[in-house]
C-alpha cells in the first residue's frame, strides 16, 4: 500500500512552538506509512531543518493580508503534490490552507489550535470576527487538534466546531542529548562565548505581547537588587525586540539583562541556567516547560491554563500571577537562595514530566487520526 501523502502548514518558516511540532511529525511519522512535506512561507529554519530531514519543502507567499491568489497558489500545490491529508497549524495557515483544501479536493484536512490567541486580542470586535471565522472554516475541517484541556474545553464553549470534532493531542518533545565529557566541554565552550557566568536566569520565548517578556525585565530591576551578580537571558526573536533593547539601554539594564535574539543552539544554551522562567499572558501548552524539565532546570512560570496541565506548583515548580514582576522576582530569588528547594523541585519535574509529553506519544496520536480520518 502506498504511503498517505501528507501535507503539514504552517506560514512563519522561524522555529517556534507551532514550527517545532511541525518538524517533530516530519521526524516521528512512520515513513513506511506517511509520506510527510512541510509548507511554510519562503526560505528561513524551518526549511533548513527539513531538508535536513531529507524531506520536501514546498513554498508558499503566506501574509495576514486577504489574498485570493495565495489560496490559488495552495489549490495548485495540493493538487500537483496528490496531498491526501492536509495538515494546517495556525490561525493564517488554517484560513488559507483550509479554503485552498475545499476547492482543490483534498480528502483530509485537519487544524492543530496552538492556543487561541485571538481570544487575547484587544479589540472585542476582532475578537468575534475570529471566533465567527474560525466556526466557518471547522465545517470544511475533518477534525481540530487542541494541545492542552483548558483550550479543548473553551471550544467546546465557544462552539469553535462539532465537538466530535475536537481532538487532545498534548505536545511533545525530543530528550535532550546524553551527558558526557564531549557534551560538557561543548557546553563550556558555549559558556564561555556568550559570557554567561552563574547565576543565569533564562527563557526562551518569541519576544511577542503574549510571552510575557516585558514582565521578567521588569523582574529583572527588582532582582539585581538582592543578586547584583545575576544574569537574565532572553533567547528569542520577535516583533518586540527593538523596543525592548532601547528599554535596556535607557534603564540600565545592559550589563543584567542579556537579550541574545533568535539562536539555533537555544535547547543549548537552555543548559547553562540556573532557573528558567516563563512569564507568559496565555499559551496552548508550553513546549519549553517540558524542555526545561527533562534538562533538569528549576521552572518559574505564570499560572496560567495551559502552564497549569504541566506545572505543579510547590511540587514540579513554583507558579506566580501573571503580570506581577514583584511575584516573579521573588520565586526566582527564593530559588537562587534556596538550592535543596530548586533541586527538588527540579528534580520531581524531570522524573514526572518529560514521560507525559513525548514525541513518540504525540506522534502516535496524530498517526492514529490521520489513518482513521483517510480509511
Amino acid at each position: 500500500m502506498k504511503p498517505l501523502r501528507v501535507l503539514e502548514m504552517i506560514d512563519k518558516p522561524f522555529l517556534g512552538g507551532g514550527q517545532k511540532v511541525v518538524l517533530s511529525l516530519a521526524k516521528g511519522l512512520d515513513r513506511e506509512r506517511f509520506a510527510v512535506s512541510v509548507c511554510s512561507r519562503d526560505e528561513g529554519p524551518l526549511a533548513e531543518a527539513v531538508r535536513e530531514l531529507g524531506l520536501p519543502f514546498l513554498p508558499a507567499p503566506f501574509s495576514k493580508r486577504p489574498s485570493r491568489r495565495l489560496v490559488e497558489d495552495l489549490r495548485r500545490l495540493l493538487i500537483e503534490n496528490d496531498v491526501g491529508l492536509l495538515h494546517t497549524h495556525g490561525g493564517v495557515a488554517g484560513l488559507y490552507g483550509r479554503w485552498a483544501a475545499r476547492r482543490a479536493g483534498t480528502p483530509a484536512v485537519v487544524h492543530t489550535l496552538h492556543g487561541i490567541h485571538y481570544l487575547h486580542y484587544r479589540n472585542p470586535l476582532l475578537r468575534r470576527f475570529y471566533i465567527g471565522l474560525e466556526r466557518r472554516c471547522s465545517r470544511y475541517t475533518d477534525a481540530v487538534i487542541c494541545v492542552s484541556e483548558a483550550d479543548r474545553n473553551r471550544a467546546v464553549k465557544l462552539r469553535l466546531s462539532e465537538e466530535g470534532r475536537l481532538k487532545l493531542i498534548r505536545n511533545g518533545v525530543e530528550p535532550p542529548p546524553e551527558a558526557s565529557p564531549e557534551r560538557e566541554r561543548a557546553l563550556s565552550e558555549l559558556r564561555a562565548r556568550v559570557k554567561l557566568d552563574p547565576p543565569v536566569v533564562g527563557t526562551v520565548a518569541r519576544l511577542h505581547r503574549q510571552k510575557g517578556v516585558a514582565y521578567l525585565l521588569k523582574a529583572a530591576e527588582r532582582l539585581v537588587k538582592s543578586r547584583p551578580g545575576v544574569k537574565v537571558v532572553v533567547v528569542g526573536g520577535g516583533p518586540l525586540e527593538r523596543k525592548f533593547r532601547r528599554a535596556l539601554e535607557r534603564g540600565g539594564l545592559g550589563r543584567t539583562v542579556v537579550l541574545l535574539g533568535e539562536r539555533a543552539d537555544a535547547a543549548d544554551l537552555m543548559e547553562l541556567f540556573d532557573v528558567f522562567v516563563l512569564p507568559s499572558l496565555w499559551e496552548g501548552l508550553p513546549l519549553v516547560l517540558a524542555e526545561a524539565a527533562a534538562r533538569g532546570k528549576p521552572v518559574v512560570a505564570a499560572d496560567i491554563d495551559g502552564v497549569r496541565e504541566v506545572i505543579r506548583n510547590g511540587e514540579t515548580g513554583l507558579l506566580v500571577p501573571p503580570k506581577d514582576p514583584e511575584a516573579l522576582a521573588a520565586a526566582v530569588d527564593r530559588l537562587l537562595g534556596d538550592p535543596a528547594l530548586a533541586g527538588g523541585l527540579a528534580a520531581r519535574a524531570q522524573a514526572e514530566i518529560p514521560p507525559r509529553f513525548t514525541l513518540d506519544r504525540m506522534a502516535a496520536g496524530h498517526a492514529a487520526l490521520y489513518l482513521k480520518l483517510t480509511r
